[in-house]
């Protein structure tokens, strides 16, 4: 009776999976916001090592894992594939539950995927300094360990709301030797602006990544990270889904449906992709089911359009789902799913009807992560939940319908620095946010004009 799929330290894989040649139709270009022109390859090289920019445009299927950073993923890597089998029980349902649990890393989340990965590229290239964005703090977190393991310094701009509901997580930057600023701050040009038109802001990831790509900018010796969105990003976190797909050959399972939940899209992305790929390859029938908070309905009431990356508008504008870049979520506990726009992979198929896009509420959230503790054990992150929420009422779905299905979810994180959004949840104090329609029509007005 397995409970946990366990591979060994040899099998962890030795490629990344690039989505870009299985896509229904070809990407839309990124478009530079100072000449309205393609993004040239000079213009990235201003922030992002030269290697990232490649992967970012790879025509390659499956891409070489450096042995460098393998064995840095060997801490952690591979990570158990376990059976919920007593949420089953609670659940009382003929359905299997399987998650990948990514919360032995580190940090505690799926992230250093990609950091360690860029991290290294970056430190290859001479790079001395990364700066980077980031809500929950779980993407700071992990850069920040990324940057010690290659002897590089970091500085990340904290979204202002998370730097003071999360303060351990910014500790924990630290302990891993990081700078960290609550953002907008006084630090960048952008920022200033930022707080000149609303001194009480409690920022954004816009205005997060504008302050960090500023700043790399202005230092020769330094360059941004991001830690979702971009392909070379998402690409990185394909070893879930690709271990998740080996861990499940080995006891003779295949999902019907696969979940995660979606910030800028590399959680879902690396678990989804490669069940993806087995569907373009061998047809395989497996719905990806992507999840969202209420509050930041970027996939399922946003607008696929071109759009700017950050609020301040200097960085590549993108065909995706957005909510208008000067979006401002409510000041969620899923600090990391507050971003106003999606990757451009996930949101082309999303428009082409290959992935599921569901928005979920924050109070029934929070009373999934509840029932996972009580009967798994583990407390997950406020945005895990999400998925954690999905995959419940997949498995209640299948009772009323009495099938046996097999559900797959990315347990992306875990929970433990997130216990103030469990305190408020448990003493009733979380107030369930429906993004205003006329606030988001409001903001999609703004959205730059582009000719491709």
């Amino acid at each position: 009776m397995e409970h946990r799929i366990i591979l060994s330290e040899d099998e962890i894989p030795k490629q990344w999976y690039n989505i870009l040649p299985d896509l229904p139709r070809p990407l839309p270009p990124p478009i530079s916001p100072f000449t309205g022109e393609m993004v040239k390859f000079e213009e990235l090289s201003q922030i992002f090592p030269k290697a990232l920019i490649q992967q970012e445009m790879s025509d390659k299927r499956f891409v070489d894992i450096p042995e460098e950073v393998r064995e840095v993923y060997s801490l952690w890597r591979p990570t158990p594939l376990c059976r919920a089998r007593k949420l089953e029980m609670m659940l009382k349902t003929p359905a299997k539950i399987y998650y990948k649990y990514e919360g032995v890393s580190p940090p505690g989340s799926h992230k250093p995927n990609t950091a360690v990965a860029q991290a290294y590229y970056n430190m290859k290239e001479g790079i001395n300094r990364l700066t980077t964005e980031t809500g929950a703090g779980q993407w700071g977190s992990a850069l920040s360990m990324a940057c010690k393991m290659f002897d590089l310094e970091c500085t990340v701009y904290m979204v202002k709301a998370s730097y003071y509901q999360k303060p351990y997580r910014k500790t924990l930057m630290e302990i891993w030797g990081a700078e960290v600023i609550p953002s907008p701050s006084e630090r960048t040009e952008s920022g200033k602006k930022f707080l000149e038109k609303d001194p009480e802001t409690p920022g954004s990831l816009g205005m997060a990544i504008s302050e960090a790509v500023e700043d790399a900018a202005k230092h020769d010796d330094t360059n941004y990270s991001l830690g979702s969105v971009l392909n070379h990003v998402l690409m990185h976190q394909t070893i879930i889904g690709l271990e998740a797909k080996r861990q499940l050959e080995m006891i003779d399972e295949y999902p019907d449906v696969v979940i995660g939940c979606v910030g800028g899209g590399s959680n879902f992305a690396g678990m989804a992709y490669p069940f993806y790929h087995d569907r373009v390859r061998d047809g395989r029938d497996v719905r990806l089911v992507a999840v969202e908070p209420t509050a930041c309905p970027t996939l399922t009431k946003g607008a696929y359009a071109y759009d700017y990356g950050d609020t301040a508008g200097i960085v590549p504008i993108l065909k995706m789902f957005t909510l208008g870049h000067d979006f401002i979520p409510p000041p969620i506990h899923a600090g990391g799913l507050r971003y106003h726009g999606d990757a451009p992979t996930l949101s082309l198929l999303v428009a082409e009807g290959e992935i599921e896009a569901v928005a979920v509420p924050q109070n029934p959230t929070f009373e999934a992560a509840l029932m996972f503790a009580r009967s798994e054990g583990i407390v997950v992150a406020p945005e895990t939940a999400h998925a954690v929420r999905v995959a419940i009422d997949e498995a209640i779905k299948a009772k009323e319908n009495d099938e046996e299905k097999v559900i797959l979810f990315n347990c992306s994180g875990h929970g433990y620095f997130d216990l103030g959004g469990y305190e408020k949840y448990l003493a009733g104090e979380l107030v369930d946010i429906e993004y205003p329609d006329e606030k988001i029509k409001e903001s999609l007005k703004k959205l730059p004009e582009v000719r491709v």
